[in-house]
């Protein structure tokens, strides 16, 4: 026989506590992604509804994406000089970006443009800063994001050009669970 006590397995290396601790690390450092998604997606939709610029909105946007471009490529710079490299390229990045927007912007480019492609055209700008920015910090996160802002040029697009039809599917599917819930009502009333 041994003389070793034997410690039960579960299985699990790590107990729950370590494993729910994990999850929640998991979601903090996906936490600023999905609150510049939320913001991004809340702009989406008050411009294709507005039909305003919203440059403003955008510009305060930038500079957020930058913050979470550095501190996302931060880990990954193993010295000081990667991380000047890292704070350098993000930040003439986006002052670029902001450039470029507010070039758009001007008088004689807005006789071309009118509110609502000049708003466009400024996401879309927006979209491909934050998947270039992403490339350059290394962050798949922040690439993804680009690519989730990218689709959101067309969705405003057919937003625009189908909200008649979007307010007619809503009614339909709000009539339909309105006739299931009275069904469902009345049949658990006929049981009782």
């Amino acid at each position: 026989m041994s003389s070793q006590t034997s410690i039960p397995q579960t299985g699990e290396p790590h107990g729950p506590p370590v494993r729910k601790f994990l999850t929640l690390s998991f979601w903090l450092k996906e936490l600023p992604f999905s609150i510049v998604l939320i913001i991004t997606l809340a702009g989406v939709a008050y411009t294709s509804f507005s039909k305003q610029p919203m440059t403003g909105y955008w510009e305060l946007l930038a500079p957020l994406i930058a913050l979470i471009c550095i501190a996302s490529g931060w880990q990954g710079a193993k010295d000081y000089g990667q991380r000047l490299r890292l704070v350098a390229t993000q930040v003439l990045h986006w002052l670029a970006f902001l450039l470029v927007m507010n070039l758009m912007l001007l008088q004689s480019v807005q006789r071309v443009f009118n509110a609502g492609s000049a708003g466009i055209a400024i996401f879309t700008l927006l979209a491909l800063g934050t998947f270039t920015a992403g490339v350059h910090a290394f962050s798949w996160q922040v690439c993804l994001l680009g690519v989730i802002m990218a689709l959101g040029i067309p969705a405003i697009a057919w937003i625009e050009n189908s909200a008649l039809l979007v307010l007619l599917a809503v009614a339909v599917v709000l009539g339909i669970g309105v006739v299931l819930w009275w069904y469902w009502h009345e049949w658990r009333a006929a049981e009782d």
